[in-house]
């Protein structure tokens, strides 16, 4: 079945006859005025160069191009045919620290960029970067909880993410366990395809180190990587919120916090992962390269019909015509001389030409 995408194009295929009949026109008028100087017979001789079948053969070539350049806009389908496309990627589930530190200076200066805040610029950058990966998206306090299964969905991924607010989680801790475990319960059952948790945070007021070093032995146990991104500065700075800072209910004094970097790597060495500090300028190149060393498999299988695009056959015909045009000159062809391609119209000549002499 011969179809075409842009059918209305084809009424174009009118300009061809419409120049041929203008060609003609042109080439009679030529011979007319030619005759206003003189028999043609007397004049061929003095045009020595001129040939009387290199216009015709030009005008066809140029207008062979032509249709086919029309044809080809007009984008011609040869049929319909299956089509396999297949997504590789790798599962990442994103566990955010929502405790109450994370409202905390990411920085030195206790006025900084909450740490919260830099989570989720350096997190929406990595979800920029996936490539057909699922991603998912966990946060914490003191307990863990799913925003989002992992998905394809980025837009979904991005809008949850910037909705985290500490403030939601009344239940305030930092339960890096339990994060881990239920990132570990929430990928999909296929072993073969390559899982790796991210874990965003500052790794302070830990309540239980043992538990998640066992949530780590587990999640490495079934070849998921976990990789740590450390938030805030070794320099402890108090906790802004509402306007004020946090307080020690019993002393009424700041509580101030600071970055646990030395469990934040031992977390990502034991996971088999790596872990960077969000204020590294290459923190992200080097969680990418990281996240590039787990291996990439099959996700899904999509069959899709798409039409045979037949355009490309007509292109090059023109192309052909066109390239024949070029160098194709106007100058006779010397040994074509003793060739008569076109006797009967020399005969014609003739006779015009003997009508006029008896005139």
């Amino acid at each position: 079945m011969f179809t075409f995408a842009y059918p209305q194009y084809l009424l174009f295929l009118l300009l061809v006859p419409a120049f041929v009949v203008i060609y003609v026109w042109a080439r009679y008028i030529r011979r007319k005025n030619l005759k206003r100087f003189g028999r043609l017979s007397v004049l061929k001789p003095l045009m020595p160069d001129v040939s009387p079948y290199k216009p015709p053969i030009k005008i066809t070539l140029r207008m062979v191009a032509l249709a086919m350049i029309i044809v080809a806009f007009a984008r011609p389908w040869g049929g319909i045919k299956d089509q396999k496309t297949t997504k590789e990627g790798i599962e990442v589930i994103i566990a955010v620290d929502a405790s109450n530190s994370m409202y905390a200076s990411s920085t030195d200066d206790a006025e900084g960029t909450s740490r919260m805040r830099t989570a989720k610029m350096m997190l929406e950058k990595v979800i920029n970067g996936l490539d057909n990966d699922r991603v998912g998206l966990i946060v914490f306090a003191g307990e863990a909880y799913t925003l989002i299964p992992v998905t394809g969905d980025y837009v979904s991924a991005k809008m949850f993410l910037n909705s985290i607010e500490p403030r939601q989680y009344p239940n305030q801790g930092t339960n890096i366990a339990e994060a881990i475990d239920l990132a570990t319960k929430s990928f999909s059952d296929n072993k073969r395809i390559g899982k790796a948790i991210i874990l965003i945070t500052d790794a302070e007021e830990l309540e239980d180190e043992k538990s998640v070093k066992d949530a780590v032995h587990n999640a490495a146990k079934n070849n998921i990587q976990v990789d740590v991104l450390g938030v805030g500065s070794s320099k402890a700075v108090p906790i802004p919120i509402d306007g004020s800072y946090l307080a020690d209910p019993e002393t009424g004094s700041p509580v101030a916090t600071a970055l646990n970097e030395e469990l934040a790597a031992r977390i990502a060495k034991e996971g088999k992962g790596i872990y960077v500090n969000a204020a590294n300028r290459d923190a992200l190149s080097e969680l990418e390269r990281q996240l590039s060393t787990v291996k990439k498999t099959s996700l899904e299988s999509s069959f899709s019909s798409v039409h045979d695009e037949l355009f490309y056959i007509f292109v090059w015909i023109a192309l052909a015509m066109i390239i024949i045009d070029i160098f194709l000159l106007d100058r006779k062809i010397g040994w074509l001389d003793k060739f008569t391609f076109f006797k009967k119209e020399d005969e014609t000549m003739k006779k015009d030409e003997g009508k006029e002499d008896k005139k």
